[in-house]
């Protein structure tokens, strides 16, 4: 439960400004916990920290443990002398608003091949550093780097396309390729190394600045992951790595042929009989790179659509139950109270209700979806708890602005039930919007930074079903002004986020 009224925003690292074609954690990070503690934020969310893969989403990663190197900043290389100014071309960025993946990947992997090279240089400055890190995290990390030292060595096809042998882990297959891959294996684990340094140099000077991160963790792993090359008895594959079962969501409204995601379910009996030791691993390095945890997905911890790994849609998939009760329960016996946020859009029964509010986890609303005779008065602000979340919208809608104004153009009844009852007819119903969030009784409100800057449709972060174009917007320090730090700052005071101390309440009447 978050129970004192807080703000915050919601950015991607890979959203911030760099000079380097993508948000990394160099200055620009730093540059921007500065404007969340002058706009009196409290609350920083970011989307899954995890190394992307095709598609460049951060909800499909090539593990659930590491981090994604992309982030690495190539300036903080420099300052630690793994890099000289020298070794770094100008990356041609042709639109700063926009990250190209491609291009970035080829850039950025050539600097880390040469902080490498100078990491092995001198690599008695960090001897006991790196090891003491590859000890600590030898779990995950040992599997993760030969995963993707074997992923390099074969073109970065999927491991079931890899050499039988070691893409099954057989007889002494695993030795070979170790011994094989070893320089390689050292880079992944350096990388690793590197991304665990500057994030939490990122993250402790947010909590210098009060401000607490909210991270987010994908129910479901990747098919192309280590965590299920490695485990492969706690998924739903077969002997030759076939997925039986995958996951989804059924047909509604919104898709008459269901989501098909593709992810392998979990075999939660194999989870149950070492009282979800895998799970156990992964909230405990959540809650090491992060404060608050948000659950996608959260209501497959109840119930999930369980597919035919053959099927060619959604459609016929049941319903099979999880048990969700019993993992938060050894969770909570393992950490205590966690401070996680439930995922809960979508169709939720009353038995995702019971299993959320067990545990106490503050659901999340979207004002987005309140409006028109079609729109969910769940998330109308009257309706809401003290204990959730609310958003203008999430990474997967389109921006606030945006929205209003296809819908605008469609012809639709939101507009107008939105300013009838938002009580606002001018031109800026987002703001509108945002006001709304802030003085409802949510203790948590955040909005995402395109909200903030008010962004139209160009700036949308994500189109669900779209494999491609997706999660590449940046803003620019252009677009920012000390007004909106003041106007933000001004906003919490006045909605009490987080709530004044009594003497200063007391100070103010006095005088």
């Amino acid at each position: 439960m978050l129970k004192e009224r807080s703000a915050g925003i919601l950015l991607h690292p890979t959203s911030l400004p760099s000079k380097y074609g993508i948000g990394d954690f160099g200055e620009d990070a730093f540059k921007f916990i500065d404007f969340l503690s002058d706009a009196g934020q409290k609350l920083w969310q970011i989307f899954p920290l995890g190394p992307t893969g095709y598609g460049d989403s951060p909800f499909q990663s090539f593990s659930a443990f590491a981090g994604n190197p992309l982030l690495v900043s190539p300036a903080k290389l420099i300052e630690e002398e793994l890099l000289n100014k020298g070794e770094i071309s100008n990356y041609n960025d042709e639109n700063p608003t926009k990250v190209n993946f491609g291009n970035v990947i080829s850039y950025k992997y050539d600097l880390l091949n040469k902080a490498f090279s100078n990491f092995q240089k001198r690599k008695k400055v960090y001897e006991r550093e790196f090891e003491d890190f590859c000890e600590k995290e030898k779990d995950w990390l040992d599997d993760y780097a030969l995963f993707m030292a074997v992923k390099e060595a074969h073109s970065g096809i999927l491991w079931r396309e890899w050499t039988p042998e070691i893409a099954f882990r057989k007889n002494s297959a695993v030795e070979i390729w170790k011994e094989k891959l070893s320089e390689r294996i050292l880079f992944q684990k350096f990388l690793q190394f590197i991304f665990a340094k500057q994030w939490k140099a990122v993250k402790d000077y947010a909590h210098g600045k009060g401000i607490k991160i909210i991270g987010d963790l994908p129910i479901f792993i990747a098919y192309d992951s280590a965590d299920l090359w490695a485990n492969k008895e706690l998924f739903t594959v077969d002997s030759e790595g076939k997925l039986e079962t995958v996951a989804g969501v059924p047909p509604d409204y919104f898709s008459p042929t269901g989501q098909l995601w593709g992810n392998p379910l979990y075999r939660w009996d194999k989870m149950k009989k070492n009282n979800f030791a895998w799970w156990k691993k992964r909230f405990a390095k959540m809650f090491e790179l992060v404060d608050i945890v948000r659950i996608d997905h959260f209501r497959g911890f109840e119930a999930f659509w369980e597919i035919p790994g053959d099927a060619p849609t959604a459609e016929t998939g049941r319903w099979v139950k999880a048990p969700g009760k019993e993992l938060f329960a050894e969770l909570r016996k393992e950490f205590g109270e966690m401070p996680i946020i439930a995922e809960d859009l979508g169709v939720i029964t009353k038995e995702v209700v019971a299993l959320r509010d067990k545990f106490k986890f503050p659901g999340m609303k979207i004002l987005q979806f309140a409006f028109g005779k079609d729109g969910d008065k769940n998330f109308l602000p009257h309706n809401y708890v003290r204990n959730c979340v609310v958003y203008t919208g999430t990474h997967d809608n389109d921006t606030t602005r945006g929205f209003f104004e296809a819908e605008k153009q469609k012809g639709s009844d939101v507009c107008d039930w939105a300013q009838r009852y938002l009580n606002y007819y001018g031109d800026d119903i987002r703001f509108a919007l945002i006001i709304s969030a802030y003085s409802s009784v949510a203790n948590t409100v955040v909005i995402p930074m395109q909200d903030i800057l008010n962004l139209s449709s160009e700036a949308r972060m994500n189109f669900p079903g779209k494999p491609n174009g997706n999660w590449n917007w940046r803003f620019t320090w252009e677009e920012i002004n000390k007004d909106i730090s003041e106007l933000y700052k001004e906003l919490t005071e006045i909605f009490e986020r987080p709530p004044m101390k009594k003497e200063n309440n007391l100070l103010k009447n006095e005088g």
